[in-house]
């Protein structure tokens, strides 16, 4: 793999598993074989999570991200943010933390558009405690989409080594999606996606899937219009503009093997139609990536966890797929000067 600028890891909602799996992948680092990456976090947060794991994980406090090179094989890697005025407490998401967790955020994304990380990965964070202590945005892309600057859309996409998926709208109310899914959006999402795929993953004619929103993709109009009067003309267009889509599909029958070897990324109207298959076919292994924003954001495609922290029993499997796959991406930008 082409040499990347360190990866930086957030340290997410203090009291769920993230700094547990920071540690855990880590720890795994050889045998999974993970570029280096940097945590940003408060001293106190990592010393309290390594004595909860009951772990001796070494680590070193780094004032440039640039030494994190030198120092990942041996120990991992700490750019100190301010200490935490609370005391973190596993099973508990408090707002009295909640600025070490926007500040991680914050100092992430500065790091990595000025170049000197190659990519931000963000541990789970949790919305609740963060709107008691004042958090405006509906969730973690939004934040980053604001930090990205105006003009920015974010698409959500998840991934694993079977399948990606787009959902066109996110978390709606069923009963909304018609409403929400218009051409517009579906064109606009199509043409973030194709050009993420050509840009980070290095396919050079993307496909894509669409869905249909009703069963059987509604059927020639006996089950739901949808498709003839948004979603197909929505597929012209983009075939105008040289992209190559096709659909709209029953959803019922494209997600098995033989039908995936068709396509790049299936996108999908809604979000649990988009999120069982891939939740389905590796469970464990599916990472979150954020299409559209100037630099690249990968996430673990699961929750704080709250429940099993400070427990000992979080996988990092999503987080080092997280982590795998945003230095695959920042390697292919480099490769290709993007």
């Amino acid at each position: 793999m082409t040499k990347i600028a360190p990866i930086v890891l957030t340290i997410g909602e203090p009291g769920g598993i993230g700094p547990e799996l920071a540690l855990k992948a880590w720890l795994q680092r050889k045998d999974a074989g993970i570029e280096p990456f940097c945590l940003l976090s408060p001293l106190n947060i990592v010393e309290n999570a390594i004595k909860q794991a009951g772990t001796d994980v070494p680590f070193k406090l780094v004032s440039d991200i640039a030494e994190t090179y030198d120092v990942f094989a041996e120990a991992l890697p700490v750019l100190a943010i301010e200490k935490a005025d609370a005391i973190a407490v596993s099973g508990v998401a408090s707002a009295e933390t909640a600025n070490i967790v926007i500040n991680s955020i914050t100092e992430a994304v500065a790091l990595t558009r000025r170049g000197t990380a190659s990519a931000v990965v963000t541990n789970p964070i949790q919305k609740s405690a963060l709107y008691e202590a004042g958090f405006k945005h509906p969730g973690h892309t939004e934040f980053l989409a604001e930090l990205a600057g105006p003009g920015t859309i974010p698409v959500m996409m998840l991934a694993n080594s079977k399948l990606r998926v787009v959902p066109l709208t996110i978390h709606i109310a069923l009963s909304d999606v018609p409403t929400q899914l218009t051409a517009e959006l579906i064109i606009n999402r199509c043409q973030i996606t194709a050009s993420a795929l050509k840009q980070d993953f290095g396919i050079e004619h993307p496909r894509l899937a669409i869905a249909g929103l009703n069963p059987h993709a509604g059927e020639d109009g006996a089950m739901g219009c949808e498709e003839q009067t948004i979603i197909a003309p929505a597929i012209q267009t983009l075939r105008d503009m040289g992209i190559d889509v096709f659909g709209p599909l029953p959803a019922d029958t494209m997600f098995h093997e033989e039908a995936r070897a068709n396509y790049d990324v299936a996108l999908c109207p809604y979000h649990d139609q988009a999120l069982i298959p891939v939740k389905t076919l590796d469970f464990h292994g599916g990472v979150n990536i954020t299409l559209g924003l100037p630099f690249i954001r990968t996430s673990p495609d699961h929750g704080t966890a709250l429940n099993i922290a400070g427990k000992g029993i979080a996988r990092p499997d999503s987080l080092i797929a997280a982590l795998k796959m945003a230095a695959e991406m920042a390697a292919k930008r480099l490769s290709t000067g993007a």
